[in-house]
């Protein structure tokens, strides 16, 4: 219609409102709920303003009145919150053997989780093991999948952006034909968004662990194999085909080099510091342990070494100072690879994550902050993951959270 303009120019009164209207919504997602006065002060609102503020998304389903003020009477001492009815949103982790799903509601509060088993045996395909587990998720939120706002899915490796393939992920079966992203995309009615696994414990330290504050961090993971995320700029760096960080294989001393990474098994970073030579540590250094290499027994090698630090060994001094240079060894593989990424990203910060480097708890930390002083020339802090439980899950939450409070609160400004 003539006279009419479908869109509103930045510094317009619907603008303003609309960045008034998110800051608001934003600061109740830090704070929790908030009097009107207070929001004004937070803000900088006069007082009828941050009332016509609350008005308008009250009117939207975006707040709710969720109690009064202590000792305060009046519509002035009512508090309002983020209405966590509002959107909901789900995060999905997928490894060889099971896919953990969660649905949380808009405030990040999680309302429903489940657990997929995958059998080695009659493995279902990769959309009925999301589907699967996501409607899991969803029942025990109480709530239908229509209701699911946005979904990110966590898998090892990463979808090649120019072939929609998964790559970097040789091990997990079922997940790797042409057509599997648009037969998702069919199986689903909600937007989804699929990123690297390590790239997703990288998201939960930023937002709520270690990485808290920092723009420039290295995360390295260790479990049944090394991973890295990069964030420069305060944004994850995936690469040309989103396999940044897969440095499993990267040369580096002391390993063999990989001449056909495609189809190798060892060599390179893994086989200087992957879980599974542990044991192998051990026995040289003459521990009686068996030879298996799993990251289990990684886990239980480290945290008895992290005891000795304590004083807590069984096996009395001898064993104590094994231990210790267990330690020293290990410590020694872990900075070897870390110097590599420091001297080409230097990163104001490092976390080591992943069950098997934290297993090794303080005392392994401290061990590769000196030598990582010694090998390279930028000095990182070096941290401990502070996301201990569910982190990949707690990633792709976090993730899906921020994409539909985006898509929400940015109808404000329409």
């Amino acid at each position: 219609m003539a006279g009419e303009v479908g869109w509103a120019a930045p510094g317009t009164p619907r603008v303003l409102r609309a960045m008034n209207d998110r800051a608001a919504l934003e600061l109740m997602l830090e704070h929790g709920p908030l009097s009107r006065a207070r929001i004004g002060t937070l803000t900088g609102l006069s007082k009828p303003t941050a009332s016509q503020l609350l008005a308008r998304l009250e009117a939207a389903g975006l707040v709710v009145v969720t109690g009064t003020s202590e000792g305060r009477p009046g519509p002035g001492a009512q508090l309002y919150g983020v209405n966590p009815r509002a959107a909901y949103a789900a995060g999905l982790d997928v490894n060889p053997r099971r896919v953990l799903a969660a649905v949380a509601d808009l405030t990040g509060r999680v309302v429903g989780e489940f657990a997929l088993p995958v059998p080695r045996r009659e493995r279902p395909g990769a959309v009925r093991q999301v589907t699967d587990a996501l409607d899991g998720a969803v029942r025990a939120a109480g709530l239908a999948r229509r209701d699911v706002h946005r979904v990110v899915i966590g898998t090892p490796g990463a979808f090649d952006p120019s072939t929609g393939r998964l790559r970097y992920a040789s091990h997990l079966p079922g997940w790797h034909g042409p057509g599997l992203l648009e037969e998702l995309a069919a199986a689903l009615p909600m937007p989804v968004e699929y990123e690297n696994d390590v790239n997703l414990v990288a998201v939960a330290e930023q937002r709520l662990g270690a990485a808290a504050g920092y723009r420039d961090f290295v995360l390295l993971w260790s479990e049944e194999g090394l991973g890295a995320a990069l964030v420069l700029g305060g944004r994850l760096h995936r690469g040309f085909t989103g396999g940044a960080g897969e440095v499993g294989f990267m040369p580096v001393p002391g390993a063999p080099l990989v001449r056909n990474v495609a189809k190798a098994g060892r060599g390179g970073f893994q086989e200087l510091a992957g879980a599974r030579v542990l044991p192998a540590l051990a026995r040289e250094l003459g521990l009686d342990v068996p030879a298996c290499g799993s990251p289990e027994a990684a886990v239980r090698l480290l945290r008895a070494a992290a005891a000795e630090e304590g004083g807590a060994v069984a096996g009395g001094e001898d064993d104590a100072g094994v231990y210790g240079r267990l330690l020293d060894s290990y410590a020694t593989g872990l900075a070897t690879g870390l110097a590599a990424l420091v001297a080409v990203l230097d990163p104001q910060l490092v976390v080591l994550s992943g069950d098997v480097a934290l297993a090794g708890g303080e005392p392994l930390r401290r061990r590769v902050a000196a030598e990582l002083a010694e090998l390279a020339a930028a000095r990182p802090r070096l941290a401990l993951g502070a996301v201990r439980e569910r982190p990949v899950l707690r990633g792709a939450l976090e993730a899906a959270l921020a994409a539909t409070r985006d898509d929400v609160f940015d109808t404000l400004a329409r």
